[in-house]
């Protein structure tokens, strides 16, 4: 599980409310805590891993560079693994060995090594999170500019930048401040441990405010776009904006299902840090509350790395395929394909936006009647349940009136 309190736990002298929640039933606890995190890597592994057929087939297709849109899901279901790699690993050793909990517990110990973990583990389990955090607002933002610009690919350099730079400086300075002057000794009172818990809520709360804005104004921008594109707003197009709709819509919803808990647990657990006695029967029901969503917490959070490859790409299958000629030609990131209008392909500017499947009927329906359309939607398959839409803005109409406008006045002077 992803929470702060688990770092303040780290601290022999921690807070009454902390206590309170992390010494709760440990052993069941870490033992629904491994479960769901091994249970959700092992899911996310297989779903991003390629697969025999019907995923991704991409023999036939050039292979141009990859929209960042399509890297920037990859690297966030690898940010989710890595998280579930590390809860994975603390809960197991908390799990087969529960005296380091009982040497952190120890003020002046001698022993480092139990801090160390405590303190490292969390420190793991924190940085990918975050970072996938990051990079879920840099997707939404991506889209939108890529859908709003008409532009090609974004530079995903920066967003690394970004994400990865955020990420490690909010995660070392909100841990230096709570484990100020030393581990073994942190310094106590609420105000020393709030900025610590503001860097590692902000992300999250970034996500959950910022994220549904963006991806509203990417939907009205795509439906405006076919409207523009096509001349016409047909319900091939009025499929595709709910399509893309859909697939924000599961994307948040994993999202709030995931993190809305720790936002719940971590205001009652302040309610009751506020409080002189937290034992007081007055306080019964609050400190049911926060039990109840402290386990939530340790069962949803590392579901996400599962349910975000749901969201992303749809069950892609079990079929795996590790063959290394197979692994060659099946390239991680989505690879755009152009419709065939003839014997050659005219140049073409790229705009990528993830949406869910079942649009290529959509397609044939709208490549059936033998005509070029400004915008065509190619589909590319991510699985038995999802697809990459690939909105290519393309000259090509224009280009076909201009022949035939040269080819009539070519005919009209050679009659004259």
């Amino acid at each position: 599980m992803a929470s702060p309190r688990l770092e303040t736990f780290c601290c022999p002298n921690r807070d009454a409310a902390t206590e309170f929640a992390v010494t709760f039933q440990p052993v069941l606890f870490g033992a629904l805590s491994l479960g769901s995190a091994a249970l959700s890597l092992v899911f996310a592994v297989v779903q991003i891993l390629p697969k025999r057929k019907g995923y991704r087939r991409l023999g036939q297709y050039p292979l141009p560079r990859p929209a960042s849109s399509s890297r920037i899901l990859f690297i966030i279901s690898v940010c989710d693994i890595l998280g579930c790699a590390g809860m994975i690993i603390r809960s197991s050793v908390w799990l087969g060995l529960p005296n380091i909990i009982d040497h952190i517990s120890v003020a002046n110990n001698t022993d480092v090594w139990p801090e160390v973990f405590c303190v490292g583990s969390a420190m793991w389990i924190q940085l990918f999170f975050s970072a996938s955090f990051w990079w879920t607002f840099c997707y939404a933002v991506d889209v939108f500019l890529v859908v709003k610009t008409s532009a090609g690919i974004s530079t995903i350099i920066l967003y690394h930048m970004i994400t990865w730079g955020l990420a490690v400086l909010l995660c070392i300075e909100g841990v230096a401040m709570l484990y100020y002057p030393s581990i073994s000794d942190c310094e106590q009172g609420l105000q020393h441990a709030v900025p610590h818990y503001v860097t590692t809520y902000a992300p999250m709360l970034l996500v959950l405010i910022a994220n549904p804005i963006f991806f509203n104004r990417t939907v009205s921008a795509v439906t405006s776009l076919l409207k523009r594109r096509q001349g016409i707003y047909t319900e091939n197009e009025r499929q595709l904006a709910n399509e893309i709709k859909i697939r924000f819509f599961k994307i948040m919803l994993v999202f709030f299902i995931c993190w809305v808990p720790n936002i719940i647990n971590e205001c009652l657990l302040f309610y009751l840090e506020m409080q002189t006695d937290i034992n007081d029967s007055g306080f019964r029901n609050i400190r049911n509350a926060a039990l109840i969503t402290w386990f939530i917490m340790g069962i949803l959070n590392p579901m996400q790395a599962f349910l975000n490859t749901l969201a992303f790409h749809g069950w892609t299958g079990i079929d795996v395929d590790l063959s290394l000629q197979r692994r060659r030609e099946l390239a991680w990131d989505s690879v755009s394909t152009s419709v065939p209008n003839s014997a050659s392909h005219n140049p073409m500017v790229v705009t990528t936006l993830l949406s869910q499947s079942h649009v290529q009927e959509a397609k044939k329906n709208m490549m059936g009647n033998g005509q070029h359309h400004s915008d065509a939607i190619s589909v590319i398959s991510e699985g038995s349940e999802s697809s990459t839409v690939e909105i290519h803005i393309s000259s090509e109409l224009q280009d076909y009136d201009d022949v035939d406008a040269d080819g009539e006045s070519l005919e009209n002077s050679v009659r004259h």
